[in-house]
């Protein structure tokens, strides 16, 4: 039997999106028994509004290194799909050197609320509202690790060229042959 062996990156990927779905599965019961007591029972559960949020944080923070992984965050592909194959991997590391300072940028400023907020409690929970600051800490130190590999693979596509079959269209493209 020849078994693939697991990389690094291969563990983080699926456990990352184990976890995501974990956190989504959590926030909908925990909304949805709120709902239930609510309309149902006539008595709120004091802490779903709170952990709800919490939850949907956090997924949105771990949500944005799924993005990148899969090359979902937005982007103007309208310009860069026109462009020739070295200039759109430039202007990819340029994207990416870009969204690295937005996110050491949003790392300081959750580090900063963290350390002030560190003593103050959710009201209901009853645990420190940093835990809610270190979401975009996480979220963020991800997304530059997958901007760093990014930059990598573009660099190395901007060094080797484009593939045969697109090489062939980019010559025929700037040879005027339509």
């Amino acid at each position: 039997m020849n078994r693939k062996k697991l990389s690094f990156s291969d563990i983080y990927n699926h456990f990352e999106e184990i976890l995501i779905v974990l956190l989504f599965v959590v926030m909908v019961v925990v909304i949805f028994i709120q709902v239930i007591m609510r309309y149902a029972f006539q008595h709120s559960l004091p802490w779903s509004e709170e952990m709800g949020r919490f939850i949907f944080e956090w997924l949105t923070w771990l949500g944005i290194s799924l993005g990148a992984r899969y090359g979902e965050h937005i982007k103007i592909t309208m310009l860069v799909d026109r462009l020739p194959f070295r200039t759109a991997q430039a202007i990819n590391i340029l994207a990416d050197i870009i969204v690295i300072g937005i996110c050491a940028v949003t790392i300081g400023t959750g580090i900063i609320l963290g350390k002030t907020f560190v003593s103050t409690l959710f009201t209901m929970m009853r645990f420190s509202i940093a835990w809610g600051y270190a979401a975009p800490v996480v979220g963020c130190t991800l997304m530059i690790m997958r901007a760093i590999v990014s930059i990598v693979q573009s660099s190395k596509k901007l060094i080797s060229g484009p593939p045969p079959e697109e090489a062939l269209t980019e010559a025929q493209l700037e040879g005027g042959d339509f």
